[in-house]
């Protein structure tokens, strides 16, 4: 039990949680099971996307501690690696078998799936190994990983692809500003980027603002907004006041959870309410997981 408690630290199952969000709402913009009562086998391949995004998001997550051993040894040593309580071969081992279930079971849906799913795991290992280096096209790469994981919902129904493909700028533009806000958890932050961080939430905002208003659906999308602005400003604000490594580490956790809130958001803007609520459902699971596993 405990080497399968370590293996779930590896793997960051909260934010997996989130993950799994991210696919459920692609597939409510998609208008997947629009008109369509849901069938077993529609709900299968739903089912295979998700699979196949807690394949991804977790391989993609264990390769970062695998990257990050000899720092972590130094900053982090309480993680599963540089504690012993993992070995570095058990890691890439868990890492590799992840990603091949992500990328396998995307495949079974339809090709383009499985393109995406390969793409967001390339994705992920250039940002675990490079990208997370870099000050400006670090958290771009986090953001394109979040952005491909919500047109791999969308790429159920594929020709969706073609009238849709723009709105992953809105998963890049959020992961951004929280990848930027991350990068003051150990030693502190700078009272610029929470200020920028900010502004790119408010763009967030303003973008699904737009879209449930086009769709005559900004009512029901404002009871998922409000509470999802509110989980997002209140730490961010805590952390602008004191800029230190626990309030930022709080900043980036509710960030982090609160794609579960903008993915509904999602759902609730495209007209798929039903989703919205089975992804609002998701997020008791994620603050559980929360307590018990860490987030970043």
């Amino acid at each position: 039990m405990k080497k399968i408690t370590s293996f779930l630290q590896l793997m960051r199952p909260a934010n997996i949680v989130t993950s799994i969000a991210d696919v459920l709402a692609g597939v409510a913009i998609s208008g997947y099971f629009a008109g369509a009562v849901p069938s077993s086998n529609l709900i299968i391949a739903v089912l295979l996307l998700c699979l196949s995004t807690v394949g991804l998001y977790g391989g993609g997550v264990v390769f970062n501690d695998v990257f990050d051993a000899e720092l972590d040894k130094i900053e982090r040593p309480e993680r599963a690696i540089p504690s012993g309580r993992v070995s570095l071969q058990e890691g890439i081992l868990l890492g590799i078998i992840l990603l091949i279930i992500g990328i396998i079971s995307s495949f079974f849906v339809n090709n383009i799936c499985g393109v995406i799913a390969l793409l967001i795991a390339v994705c992920a290992l250039v940002y675990d190994k490079w990208g997370k280096h870099l000050s400006i096209l670090g958290p771009l790469n986090m953001g394109l990983c979040r952005g491909l994981n919500l047109m791999l919902g969308v790429s159920i129904v594929t020709i969706q692809l073609n009238n849709f493909w723009f709105l992953a700028l809105v998963p890049i533009i959020y992961i951004a500003s929280i990848t930027m806000i991350s990068r003051g958890e150990v030693q502190g932050g700078k009272t610029k980027t929470f200020y920028f961080a900010g502004l790119l939430y408010l763009l967030v905002i303003t973008a699904i603002l737009f879209f449930s208003f086009y769709k005559d659906k900004t009512l029901i999308t404002l009871i998922f907004l409000l509470p999802f602005a509110w989980m997002i400003f209140t730490p961010l604000y805590k952390a602008l006041k004191e800029p230190v490594g626990k309030n930022i580490g709080k900043a980036v956790k509710a960030g982090v959870i609160a794609l579960i809130l903008l993915n509904a958001c999602w759902a609730a803007a495209f007209g798929a309410v039903w989703l919205a609520i089975i992804i609002i459902l998701l997020l008791p699971l994620s603050l559980f997981l929360a307590k018990k596993f860490a987030v970043t």
